[in-house]
Parts: C-alpha cells; structure tokens; sequence
C-alpha cells in the first residue's frame, strides 16, 4: 500500500536521492473496512467495465437537487464544481477541495449505482511519454473512448460518445444547444506528469511549496494534456477522465503527507480567494523556476509566463495548436466570467480573513454532507477511509 511504497527523497535542483521507507501510518479507529484506490493501468477488463458502466449509470440518473442546468447526476457533480470554481482553484483549499469532490462521486457511484469496485486513478506519470498511447483512450480495451475529431473536437468512440450536456465548457449554460464531450490530446503538455516533475513536488518541505508544485505542472499535465473541455478550469468534470486526474492528484499530495505526517496532517495555509482570475498567475508558494507552471490556463494565446519550466531550453512557448487544450471544445474567455445569474461562492470557516485554514467549509451542495479542510486531510481519518496503493 501507499505508506509501505518506497518514496524518493530529494535534494535541491530536484535530483533523486536514496529512497527511503515510509513507516505505514494506522486508520482511523472509525476506518474499519478501507478501500484501496488503484491506477487504471491495472485493472482488469471486467473491473474497467464495472467502472464504466457505473459513470454511465450517473449519466442516466435524473437530477434531484436543484443545481443550475443540471438534468442528471453526473451533470449535478459537474455543477458543483463550475459553482465553486474560484475558491477551488488557486487557493490553500485547491487539493482539499478536489479530494472531498472525488470523495463525493465515489459515494455517489456506489449509493445510486450499486459500484463495489476501486475508485481508479490514472497513473498519468505512467503514461507522460505519451498520453495518446494510454489505456484510458484505448481503442480496443475498455476505456473512456479517443480523442476528439474534426473542428468540434467531440468524441466519437467509447461508451460516453453520445452523452450531451448544457453545462460548458466553462460558465456557459446552453439549455437549447446540449454539446458533446470534447478532447485535444496533445503530448507535449502531458510531460508536466514525468517522474521528474513529480519527483521535484515530493520533495517541496513545505505546504505553501507543495501545492503550488502541484497545481502547477502535474494538475496542468491532465488538464491540458487531455485538452479541449478537460483544459476549462470551470467544466472540465463534464469529461469523465476528470474524476481518475484529480484521483491521481490526490495520491501525490497523499503521497507527500506521508514522508512527514506528523506535520504534514495538520499542515494548510494560502490565500482562500483567487487573487486575479482564471490564467493570472500562480498561487503564493510558488518559486517561479519549476515549483509552479503558472496560470491555468495560460494568460493570453498559450504561451507560458516566464519561468515555466519546459523541454529543451526551458524559456517557455505556446501549447501546439495554441490554447490550453484550445479549440470550441475549450470555449472563450467569456465563459471564464461568472454569469449574473450564478451567485458568488461562499468563503467560510476561516474567520472572515484570506488565510485558509483547517476550518475553512467545503461546499458540496448536497452530494454529500459539507466538510471542513481538517475533516479530509488523512484518508485515514474518521471521515475518508482509504488508500492508495
């Protein structure tokens, strides 16, 4: 399991040192019956099936809370994120937020669809090299269906292809216009999950430092990497690969609890409200040579602020095609702007300040029970019960 795994310890300029043994850490006295969270790489044909088939079911479940042009529950869930997107993003809560999001659907697979399986995540440095050769888009094996064709970037394969949404990209609602699910595979922004990036944010000693390394070049690797809806910071949980992304983002920050947990459980801080705006900059923390990869997406036409570590020389350049993830798929700066019609998300629990701390809410409205940020920083604890394996 995860605590058992050897975790490379690392020295400046990110090069790997000797490994070191993490003592596995005990759950929770309430934790009796864990589940173990497992890259998709490794299922079997059957459980990628099972998986799938449980993500159609969500696809199928009429809507019952409410949520703005949410017409099933699997749109609700996507819902939940567009609504929350400014406090979910850039901010102390960024990785809190999205590992009780995940949490979220993985209850709701198995309360409305009966799932027994493991929640996967997509092992995305596994795959760095090249992400249009994952399983995930496999063209034979189960999987989430291939990449988007022609100028409307739909996808055309896979069992999600005839699913249509209103919702996106981004803050746009076309309640008379239901699009299709949309990807932009491209190669070059998937090197951001390589082991040395990854390898470089584990070593990060800090909070401040881990989650700007995170949100940087890793969550930008998946977004980007998939592209099209998956690069909108607002929607992109309307393409299903969003929810193993975020599961495998998670692992990593869990991953980093677990080299110093005696610190790291309690360890949160950040501001709690985004500074500029979608594609501004990165969050505190970051140390502009590598810790972060800048603005999600990219400010202006897809070329990285100054800073951002890449291939070659490293001086920074635009996304192929232009864009993070680029294209109708993606939409318009305009559906980066909240609508009037959408009321701001709500700040709560860290004493009327910008400080994030370990009261600070997490909204789910109503897929779940609300939670704080001290309820799901172990997945261990008393509310989350699982690893990674």
């Amino acid at each position: 399991m995860l605590g058992q795994l050897l975790v490379a310890v690392l020295v400046a300029g990110n090069a790997l040192a000797a490994p070191a043994i993490v003592e596995k850490r005990q759950f929770s006295a309430k934790c009796t019956n864990h589940r173990i969270r497992k890259a998709w790489h490794t299922l079997s044909d059957s459980e990628k099936t099972a998986y799938l088939d449980a993500e159609l079911c969500l696809m199928n479940h009429p809507a019952t809370l409410g949520l703005r042009g949410a017409k099933t529950k699997f749109d609700e869930l996507t819902s939940v994120h567009i609504f929350e997107s400014e406090i979910a993003h850039f901010v102390g809560a960024f990785l809190p937020f999205h590992r009780l999001y995940i949490h979220a659907h993985d209850v709701t697979l198995r309360q409305l669809c009966n799932y027994t399986g493991p929640h996967p995540y997509w092992d995305e440095t596994y795959d760095s090299a090249s992400f249009t050769a994952s399983s995930l888009f496999s063209p034979t094996l189960p999987s989430f269906g291939g990449n988007g064709v022609g100028s409307s970037q739909c996808i055309d394969s896979g069992p999600f292809a005839n699913y249509r949404s209103v919702l996106g990209p981004g803050f746009r609602y076309s309640p008379n216009n239901p699009k299709c699910i949309t990807r932009n595979i491209n190669n070059f922004t998937a090197s951001g999950a390589s082991p040395e990036v990854v390898n470089g944010c584990l070593g990060q000693k800090d909070w401040l430092s881990f989650w700007a390394c995170a949100e940087g070049r890793p969550h930008g690797a998946g977004h980007g990497g998939v592209g099209a809806e998956m690069g909108n910071p607002v929607s992109s949980p309307g393409d299903p690969v969003f929810y193993l992304h975020h599961a495998w983002l998670d692992r990593l920050w869990a991953q980093w609890q677990d080299l110093n947990p005696e610190v790291r459980l309690r360890e949160m801080g950040g501001n709690n409200r985004m500074k500029n705006g979608f594609g501004q900059g990165p969050p505190p923390g970051g140390d502009g040579n590598g810790g972060f990869g800048g603005g999600f997406p990219p400010p202006g036409n897809g070329t990285f602020p100054p800073g951002f570590p890449l291939p070659g020389n490293g001086t920074g350049g635009g996304f192929p095609g232009g864009g993070f993830g680029g294209g109708p798929g993606f939409g318009t700066p305009e559906d980066l702007t909240r609508p009037d019609d959408l009321p701001e998300p709500v700040v709560e629990g860290d004493g009327g300040g910008n400080e994030t701390t370990l009261g600070h809410v997490l909204h789910m409205h109503g897929l779940i029970p609300d939670a704080t940020i001290g309820d799901v920083m172990d997945t261990r604890g008393d509310l989350l019960c699982f690893e990674y394996d």
